[in-house]
Parts: C-alpha cells; structure tokens; sequence
C-alpha cells in the first residue's frame, strides 16, 4: 500500500490536469464546433509565461495570474482575427489551427530557443502521508485543478452566461431571435478556453520540462478524452479524462509508456466504435 498511494496520486494528479486542459477543448470543440489545433501550443505558452515571469524575478502567484490573462488575450486576437470566420467549418479549422500552431512554436524557438527550461517548484517540501511522503506542490496543485475545473462547471452550467452560451451552442439561430449576442458568446467561450490551456500550461511548469514540443503531449491525450467521454455534455470530460488519464498513467508505471499509450488507442478505438456518440454522449448536463 505504501508503494501503491503515491502512484494512485501521481495518477489522480496527471487526471485533473489533463481535465482542466481538455475542459478549454471541450468548451471551444464540443460546445462550438471548432477543432482548435493549436489548443496545446496554448497550453505551452501559458507554461512559458511562467518561465519569462521566474526569470524577472517575479513571484509564482504573479506567473498563476498572468498566464491566463496573457494566453486568454492571446485567444481573444485569435479568435476575431480567424476563428470568427470559420465557425461551423470543421475541416477549416483543422487547417487553419494546425498552422498557427506550427507558427506558435516556431515563435517560442525564436524567442526561447529550442531547448527545454525549467520552473522552480514554489513550495519545495513534502508531507508525510501515512508510511510516505508526498511533494506538497503535487497535492496543491489536485486541489487548484478540482477547484477550477468546479468552478468551469458552475460557470457554464448555474450562471446566466452558461445559460445563454449553451442557447447559443445548441440553438444559434433562435437565441439570436431571442435577444442573445451570438458573436459575443461565442468570442468569449472561445477566450475562456484557451485562458483554461494557458492557466493549465503555468501550473503544471514545475513539475514537467518546458520546451516548444510539450502541447502535443497534453493536446492527444484532451482530444481523445473528449472523444471518449462524449463532446456533448461537459461532464463527457471528467470520464473521458478519468479513463484515459488513469490508464495511460498507471499503465506507464506498471508495464511501460508505450504500451500504455498502445492500450490508451485500443481501448479509445472500442469506445469510438462502439458507442460513436462517447460514453456519455447521449445525455445532457443537468
């Protein structure tokens, strides 16, 4: 049991991250429509926000709050200048994500340069849980991710903003009769969710290498979270995450990485096949 806990929280702890940056996907691809390439290359500028905000010397906190700020202006360029135009055209915006993703990186290699960075740990220090211990840093990091990925929810689900958003996403044409800003809606979900990526990219620095290929690692896994849990309702992403986090995870421990990310695919391709609209596609969040 001892060797068994801290590897149930390093897999609860890779679940919520992965949750948090595929809740930004679910919100922009499930509820709009948009497959949004360049969502990991989101995720890594939010981490390198924080590499920039350690190295002038300014606190963790500030990097936390900037991080979102920056990569959810970012997203606000991003949508008026492109996204706007290609809503409800799939297959455009797979092309047109893909090279600004591949321009993204291509702007942190100039300005970074190629090789990975680092991030030191804002609180170095461990607990003692039981017959181990346990990077205090790990267990914040759960509990900002639960809360975050609750508040998301409460946003989207008990506010007046989620209400007309999920009028927007399901009824466009009659929301717009009905008074509602549609490309007002649609600009800011679109924010919020790549502020979620940039805010996700900060708090998970620490703890991973910070390099211009770390989107890819996170953009696979939130996709095919997405696919599993069903691109309906938000909940769809917390079984999605849970399934593909915990087996690719603990997988990656027990056997090997690749052969959990072999056994990741085959068992994405069974629930695909089987079940087309994801495990919980055919219900609505409540």
């Amino acid at each position: 049991m001892s060797e068994l806990f801290p590897i149930i929280l390093d897999a609860s702890s890779y679940i919520l991250i992965l949750v948090l940056v595929a809740l930004g996907l679910m919100i922009v691809f499930g509820m709009m429509g948009v497959i949004n390439m360049a969502h990991g290359e989101l995720f890594m500028i939010g981490a390198y926000v924080m590499v920039m905000a350690q190295g002038l010397g300014l606190p963790f906190l500030a990097g936390i709050i900037l991080a979102p700020l920056v990569v959810g202006f970012l997203g606000l360029l991003i949508e008026t200048a492109l996204i706007r135009h290609i809503y409800h055209r799939p297959l455009d915006t797979i092309l047109a994500t893909w090279g600004l993703s591949i321009a993204l990186k291509q702007l942190i290699v100039l300005i970074f340069g190629p090789e990975s960075h680092s991030v030191a740990l804002p609180i170095d220090g461990s607990v003692t849980l039981g017959a181990f211990t346990y990077p205090i840093y790990r267990l914040i990091l759960m509990a900002v991710s639960a809360a975050l990925i609750g508040g998301t929810f409460w946003l989207f689900v008990k506010t007046d903003f989620g209400l007309k958003a999920r009028a927007v996403i399901a009824r466009p044409d009659t929301a717009a009769t009905l008074g509602i800003d549609t490309r007002r809606m649609y600009r800011w979900s679109f924010v919020i969710g790549t502020a979620l990526a940039g805010l996700a990219g900060a708090l998970v620095a620490p703890i991973i290498s910070v390099d211009p290929q770390m989107g890819l690692g996170y953009l696979v896994p939130g996709f095919l979270s997405i696919l599993v849990g069903g691109a309906g309702p938000l909940a769809g992403v917390l079984v999605g995450g849970a399934v593909v986090g915990g087996v690719s995870n603990l997988l990656a421990v027990w056997i090997s990485p690749v052969a959990a990310l072999i056994t990741v695919y085959i068992i994405a391709i069974l629930i695909i096949r089987l079940k087309p609209e994801g495990l919980l596609g055919g219900r609505r969040a409540k």
